[in-house]
């Protein structure tokens, strides 16, 4: 699975001293508990989808808190050596060309279907508003 990928990364990442990555993967490990709690509270078990939303919404926090840094005129260099730590997990997104090849492809172009067909088939490997705003285009 892909925690213990990161649980591995981490004791390098600890070796190698490096403070930056450490602290990324112990806020990874620890909202992956969480949602492992939250999902067994429920009757089902973390997998690595839940995995992967864990990870790009953690990108998305960064981002947020890298450009309120950036604002303030602080150094933002340890938020983006975070964000290239968790983005090698990922897989590769989709481009805007690629879904709306897919949009295309489809018979029923609402976007409530639009966006199921998306979620069920693309999870983790696509920006849902991206594919909202090119449905919406289209």
């Amino acid at each position: 699975m892909l925690i213990d990928e990161i649980k591995k990364a981490k004791m390098i990442a600890m070796k190698e001293k490096d403070s930056d990555a450490r602290a990324i993967y112990d806020i990874i490990a620890n909202k992956y508990l969480l949602a492992s709690i939250e999902l067994r509270e429920k009757g089902t078990e973390i997998s690595d989808v839940d995995m992967l939303k864990i990870i790009q919404k953690t990108i998305k926090e960064l981002d947020d808190e890298k450009s309120s840094f950036e604002a303030a005129g602080r150094d933002v260099s340890s938020f983006i050596h975070q964000k290239e730590v968790l983005q090698k997990y990922l897989p590769k997104m989709l481009t805007e060309e690629e879904i709306k090849e897919e949009i295309l492809k489809l018979d029923d172009k609402s976007i409530p279907s639009v966006m199921k067909h998306f979620k069920t088939n693309f999870a983790g490997k696509v920006d849902m508003g991206l594919v909202s705003k090119i449905a919406k285009s289209i």
